[in-house]
């Protein structure tokens, strides 16, 4: 761990449902610090079941930033996230050595941990004309258009997810130079150390958790959340799992025994997606769900 100082930033990363809220709590007790939640659907406030928002008893076991402190009506970008979570870091270092940083919101934490790139500005028009080109083509037209575009981020980039191609799309339209040559490969050097944990579990057993943790939701009342939500279904906040295919059921246009297969699917496909953005990564020490976090202050902190 290099650093310029004896405080550490430790991000705990892993695919949805493995466990990282409950390991975080577990890990921050001991390490009597506090949690900063890099999970960009559990900032808004409207959201809480299909969210897996921490419940109130883990919520007050140990202090969390960014959960549920924002509306789905509010604008707060990642830049916005940024800013608040390194003010936060600032602030938690006067009093602490620690402070943990966790969620499954991959570009989020990197905006912290790498910091932002600059990219030029965007000519009007472009991105209403992709959410069109998406709505009447679907998102293998943007797929199509970003391969030829820039088959670099191409081959990287999550191919499922409609704003980040478009985002990438009206970057190379509006420059006409690919959005991967605006990416940064210098990383952002912060006065405090950085300490990445990637948690894993077999295959089976994660795809078996999601599968539960649907099934878990769905009983607790997502239902009836997202339901209370249906005049906001446009807002980019609610087009996300859980909320869009609950959509589609109140829509009439797939059955509920259908919904629920499709966010379990979708659910298992993004935690598939989540890991292979995380194995790319060389500095994630990785662990066992199943770890005590004991071990992990004895292995790596024990002598802070």
């Amino acid at each position: 761990m290099k650093g310029l100082s004896n405080k550490t930033l430790i991000t705990v990363s892993g695919p949805t449902a493995v466990g990282k809220t409950k390991f975080s709590i577990d890990l921050a007790s001991i390490l009597n610090c506090n949690i900063i939640s890099c999970d960009s659907r559990q900032f808004y406030k409207e959201l809480t079941i299909g969210t897996a928002v921490p419940s109130k008893k883990e919520l007050k076991a140990v202090k969390h930033y960014c959960i549920q402190h924002k509306s789905i009506l509010d604008t707060y970008t990642i830049i916005d996230f940024q800013k608040e979570a390194l003010s936060i870091i600032k602030n938690e270092f006067k009093t602490c050595n620690y402070i943990i940083m966790v969620g499954g919101s991959g570009l989020y934490m990197d905006a912290v941990v790498n910091g932002l790139d600059i990219f030029p500005e965007i000519n009007n028009g472009i991105r209403e004309k992709l959410n069109l080109k998406l709505k009447e083509l679907g998102i293998e037209y943007l797929q199509k258009e970003l391969k030829k575009l820039d088959p670099v981020y191409y081959n990287n980039v999550d191919k499922q997810n409609p704003r980040r191609l478009i985002r990438a799309l009206e970057v190379c339209i509006s420059s006409n130079k690919p959005y991967s040559s605006f990416i940064s490969k210098q990383k952002t050097i912060h006065e405090f150390n950085l300490f990445h944990i990637g948690i894993e579990m077999n295959r089976e057993l994660l795809y078996n958790k999601i599968n539960s943790r649907v099934d878990k939701m769905i009983d607790g009342g997502l239902l009836e959340e997202v339901k209370s939500l249906i005049n906001y279904k446009k807002l980019n906040a609610l087009n996300t799992l859980g909320y869009k295919e609950l959509f589609l059921f109140l829509e009439k246009k797939i059955t509920f025994k259908e919904c629920i297969e499709e966010i379990k699917k979708n659910s298992r496909r993004f935690a598939k997606r989540q890991l292979t953005w995380l194995k790319r990564k060389k500095d994630i020490i990785w662990i066992d769900a199943n770890i005590n976090p004991e071990e992990i202050k004895k292995n790596y902190f024990s002598f802070k």
